[in-house]
């Protein structure tokens, strides 16, 4: 590759690496400072009663990809075809499919069964009734979420990426202003952190309304009709059942992790176990910005038949990757009690496992990093069936690993995600030499 070659691809990548990282760094925020708020002004169980309800948020995210993502898609396609009758169709279709299932999961698990709800994602009587009202306020405010995100995969879809980067970003500033309002200015507690949630939703839903505005962009419109509504419905749910899947997988990941967690250390063990998934935001962080900026650059690389330029993005996204981990990491081993004192953390015992714990999953989350960059390495190759099966194993190796270290080995149950990870990085291992896979371009036909 030519030197100027090198040096457009190095100004490239990190000019979409940093931009990405910004996208994510308001989720990051949102996310950890929300932790860190709660813990100060309620309590360390306000955090661990957060973490409990994940796997409601996740799986409200995953009726999202079910619908949202797959008609993102659709509407692509159609845009990209000039058949704009039928992306209003798919645009319309998605959206009341996501109001309408939205609405129920708020009226069953939010209004009629909010306490049974709850207690299947906590048992500890401590912390159920803080994990029951910030559960019920996420499920009554769900519509807003799934509109959020639609809305934010349609407003792309149409042209307004920035659009819908400032919508997240306001949406979670507005979050963290609201949570210290709600929680001690109108003393509403938890249930103040969750609706702060839920507000900040619907002040990015008005941003990203703001797309309609101009007369360029009223291509996707509501069009009511009943027509080939069922099979609407199907291709839109066919089209985003994979990203569903894999999805699904990780809300079983956190619903089995945390009640395991907590059946087996108490309320002392799921407060750090709820500070070892505040972490994982961090290497997240760092994480979606070198995997989108691969996806992206990468893809260009690929579309232009150059294995050279292909290479040479894979080496600064694993360079970048590794030199965050050792920075992240080794801050997670000098300040381990710091960073749960930020948490709100100050009872002993909290402290003391606090330090064991957040250094193992400082390392865990190392090969988890590395796998999951790899597993978009593939994807840029076409090795998609190594790449769905990295998507799957990154959640379902956990699960049967967490068992039977609570089962049979409970004191060295932290280690389960570092020996699920490093079974898995051997598994991949296997199949690729089994396979004899290359990472190599195929030759590029010209018409």
């Amino acid at each position: 590759m030519k030197l100027q070659e090198q040096d457009s691809i190095h100004a490239q990548f990190y000019r979409y690496l940093w931009a990405y990282i910004l996208v994510a760094l308001s989720s990051c925020l949102g996310n950890v400072v929300d932790g860190i708020i709660v813990g100060n002004l309620i309590s360390e169980d306000g955090v661990s009663a957060i973490n409990l309800s994940k796997p409601i948020n996740q799986f409200i995210f995953t009726l999202h990809l079910l619908i949202n993502a797959g008609a993102g898609m659709l509407v692509g396609y159609a845009l990209g075809q000039k058949k704009i009758e039928d992306a209003r169709l798919f645009f319309t279709r998605a959206l009341s499919l996501s109001l309408g299932l939205g609405l129920l999961l708020a009226i069953v698990g939010g209004v009629i069964f909010p306490h049974q709800t709850a207690k299947l994602l906590c048992d500890n009587d401590q912390i159920l009734p803080l994990a029951r009202d910030y559960a019920q306020v996420l499920l009554i405010g769900n519509p807003a979420f799934i509109l959020m995100w639609g809305l934010s995969t349609m407003v792309g879809v149409d042209g307004s990426p920035r659009l819908v980067s400032l919508a997240v970003i306001i949406d979670n500033v507005v979050n963290l202003l609201l949570d210290i309002v709600f929680i001690q200015w109108f003393g509403w507690g938890i249930t103040g952190s969750s609706a702060a949630t839920v507000v900040g939703h619907l002040v990015g839903i008005g941003i990203l309304l703001t797309h309609w505005r101009k007369p360029e962009n009223r291509r996707l419109v509501p069009v009511f009709s009943t027509d080939g509504l069922a099979a609407s419905w199907k291709r839109i749910v066919s089209q985003g059942a994979p990203l569903a899947v894999a999805s699904i997988c990780l809300t079983l990941l956190l619903f089995s992790a945390n009640r395991i967690v907590l059946s087996i250390t108490g309320r002392t063990g799921i407060f750090v176990f709820a500070l070892c998934m505040n972490l994982l935001q961090v290497y997240n962080l760092f994480l979606s910005g070198t995997c989108q900026t691969l996806q992206s650059l990468g893809a260009i690389q690929v579309g232009k038949g150059d294995n050279e330029g292909v290479r040479t993005v894979i080496r600064k996204g694993f360079r970048f990757i590794t030199a965050a981990m050792v920075i992240t990491c080794l801050l997670v081993w000098i300040f381990p009690q710091g960073i749960a004192r930020l948490f709100g953390c100050d009872e002993p015992e909290m402290l003391v496992q606090s330090n064991h714990t957040l250094r193992v999953f400082a390392l865990s989350f190392i090969p988890f990093c590395y796998i999951y960059v790899l597993m978009i390495v593939y994807k840029l190759y076409s090795h998609h069936n190594m790449a769905l099966f990295i998507s799957f194993a990154l959640s379902l190796t956990v699960i049967p690993v967490l068992w039977l270290m609570a089962k049979f080995m409970p004191q060295n149950l932290w280690y389960s995600y570092l020996i699920a990870y490093l079974i898995e990085a051997a598994a991949i291992f296997a199949l690729h030499k089994s396979r004899h896979i290359e990472f190599k371009l195929k030759p590029v036909t010209k018409n």
